[in-house]
């Protein structure tokens, strides 16, 4: 008798069991000795809760509000690569469980399914969440101009620059396996790597060829979207980010995927969200969220919401589009149950007051 999965940690040993070793290395591996892989899921698990009794919870929900919309539920999806490699399902299978459980899907510049294929699938969905675009390069603006008038007929309601990768992480687990792409697998709208004209510069230059400050105007300036920048873990960027015209900030480490040693994304959301809220702009988490309450302490430390990567496609690898779905829905569950269990009604009725310090316990 097989044994009932019951929570995300149950979904990535299925994942594993599921999945070829190249394709766990590459899904599941972070940077280098992987400290921050780690510390990010040991950070929500360092926060206690204060929950309040005797609270009225009547008129309760789990509503949000982001970038002047409501939506069912302060959780989407964070944007991965070449979803179709874990499972056939692809992106498509992960939009539409998403949209089943009320959950925001943000999707990936290297998406290895259409853009307005996935769109078509989710975006007249009465109950879905939020529908969001993930860009990496701006080096070819031609190219680039043409893309974002694609993303913005096909219905995607934000743009997500990810800013903290320009360059790919260090990463061993990968490294030991060669990582050879596997055939069958495109990436539609990912533009083929360019050799880089200065060969002397950092990472044979191709440190020379990642965005600036500088671009970040440029592309507001061409998208009716609003403008999010994911990968913010610095109060200063996040108020340039906001000087500049953005809609929000990402707080990301890249889920310890880029630069080892950098500290948990729940340790690094206060000073932001204390510099970026008092602006009016959105602030969003990810990185080590595995269960309800994590996504009930994002909120509480500031956020507006908050975003799940591996877990979900965890469920994907191992059972396609239900499986993202039943991933979702323990999230949804446990939070509501966190919600309910601490006094709060509603999401905006979470403050840090709903936090405590746990202390170390002693060594039995």
């Amino acid at each position: 008798m097989s044994t009932p999965i019951v929570n995300l940690h149950d979904h990535e040993r299925a994942a594993q069991a599921a999945m070829s070793d190249a394709a766990w290395a590459y899904f599941s591996g972070g940077a280098a000795d992987e400290i921050t892989l780690r510390r990010n899921v040991q950070a929500w698990q360092n926060l206690g809760l204060a929950p309040r009794v005797l609270q009225d919870l009547r008129g309760g929900h789990t509503r949000c509000q982001l970038l002047g919309q409501t939506w069912p539920m302060p959780l989407l999806v964070a944007p991965m690569a070449t979803q179709r490699w874990a499972h056939a399902d692809g992106e498509s299978g992960m939009a539409l469980a998403a949209a089943a459980q009320g959950c925001g899907m943000v999707l990936s510049h290297q998406t290895s399914t259409d853009l307005s294929e996935m769109a078509r699938l989710v975006v007249a969905e009465k109950d879905r969440g939020p529908l969001w675009f993930q860009l990496y390069g701006l080096s070819d603006r031609g190219a680039l101009l043409d893309l974002l008038s694609q993303v913005e007929a096909a219905g995607y309601e934000a743009l997500v620059l990810t800013v903290d990768a320009p360059l790919h992480g260090v990463r061993d687990r990968e490294r030991r396996h060669g990582m050879a792409w596997p055939e069958g697998i495109r990436t539609p709208h990912w533009p083929a790597a360019t050799p880089s004209a200065d060969n002397n510069g950092l990472c044979a230059g191709l440190a020379a060829q990642a965005p600036t400050w500088a671009d970040v105007p440029w592309l507001i300036e061409h998208t009716r979207l609003p403008v999010l920048l994911k990968g913010i873990t610095h109060p200063e960027d996040a108020r340039q980010a906001m000087a500049l015209g953005a809609a929000g900030v990402v707080v990301s480490n890249h889920g310890g995927r880029v630069l080892d040693t950098l500290p948990a994304t729940a340790e690094l959301l206060p000073a932001i969200c204390d510099v970026v809220r008092p602006l009016g702009g959105a602030v969003l988490v990810d990185g080590g969220i595995r269960r309800g309450t994590d996504l009930f302490k994002a909120l509480a430390l500031g956020a507006d919401a908050a975003l799940i990567g591996r877990p979900a496609l965890y469920g994907l690898a191992h059972a396609g589009a239900r499986g993202v779905a039943h991933v979702l829905r323990l999230m949804r569950d446990e939070f509501e149950m966190t919600l309910a269990l601490c006094g709060c009604p509603t999401p905006q009725a979470i403050t840090r007051g709903h936090l405590q310090a746990l202390s170390a316990l002693p060594v039995m």
